[in-house]
């Protein structure tokens, strides 16, 4: 048998939760979202909580409130910290976020074009920001799937990571590298009375800003994004990847990492490890017409 980590369920990030200083408010917080983190809005008018799957993402937790304060510094619309600090609590990071008023409307591509725009003209920050590695966690995920997963679908997925990670390195790109986002999809914007604001910082990074760009040519391809709105999203941003000659690169390796994300849910879900035969069968399969459902 393969050695797992416990399962990151709601049950457990609750405990988290009341471990972290909120025993009365644990059973009633309103669960916002549960994947690499577990976000918790507290009851009243408190901050969010965003608990970590596991204690090796707490540098990231700390670099994404770093992120936080250098955008309210260089005054793009963001989310904003409600404490400094990451702690770590029963191995899980734990950070404090501002509540964002009720939204007003769903994001749109749109939206998203134009925030990205403003993320993509800024300079470096004034602390290192990693590359976008996007397959870094690929053996992670594999690993706290274990035997959820058929080992010959976990040994294509390292397979698929390697072969990207090669391809990678020849990379001519078209925009300037600089900051990105990581996970630019509209769900990781949200539109206030003040209007649209990125969330989820927790990817950016310094790399090819095309990076960005291929979320959404995936979205389009994969998840069931219409033609309209993904035309919708290239014209405001101003230039559409597909035409750049590395898009099947960033896509792959998007794909690979995609899939392996999954399987870490696989064990206690079995909607994921079915979302997961789905995904890795395509692959092997190389149809790229096949539909992915969010996880």
């Amino acid at each position: 048998m393969t050695e797992t980590s416990p399962a990151f369920t709601e049950a457990r990030a609750r405990d988290v939760l009341a471990a972290a200083g909120h025993p009365g408010a644990a059973a009633d917080a309103r669960l916002l979202a549960l994947g690499e983190n577990a976000v918790f809005a507290l009851p009243g008018d408190g901050p969010v909580v965003r608990i970590g799957r596991s204690a090796e993402l707490l540098p990231r937790a700390e670099r994404e409130l770093a992120v936080a304060r250098w955008l309210a510094d260089e005054g793009v619309p963001a989310v904003r910290a409600a404490a400094p600090d990451a702690r770590l609590v029963d191995g899980h990071p734990v950070t404090y976020w501002q509540r964002l008023p009720e939204a007003v409307r769903p994001a749109g591509p749109q939206d998203l074009a134009e925030l990205l725009k403003r993320v993509h003209a800024l300079p470096e920050p004034p602390f290192a920001l990693p590359r976008r590695e996007l397959l870094d966690g690929v053996e992670r995920w594999l690993r706290l799937a274990g035997d959820a997963v058929p080992p010959a679908d976990a040994e294509y997925l390292r397979g698929r990571r390697d072969a990207f990670a090669l391809a990678a390195t020849a990379l001519e790109p078209h925009l300037p590298r600089g900051p990105i986002h990581g996970d630019a999809l509209p769900r990781n914007v949200h539109v206030g009375p003040d209007g649209p604001v990125l969330v989820d910082l927790e990817t950016f990074s310094c790399d090819l800003r095309e990076h960005d760009l291929v979320v959404m040519a995936l979205s389009r391809d994969r998840y069931g994004l219409g033609a309209e709105a993904y035309d919708a999203f290239a014209a405001a941003y101003g230039w559409d990847v597909r035409d750049w000659a590395g898009c099947a690169v960033l896509r792959g390796s998007r794909e690979t990492a995609s899939c392996a994300w999954v399987s870490q849910h696989a064990p206690g879900n079995p909607a994921a490890a079915r979302e997961f035969r789905r995904r890795v069968a395509s692959l092997r399969e190389k149809d790229a017409a096949v539909r992915w459902y969010p996880f």
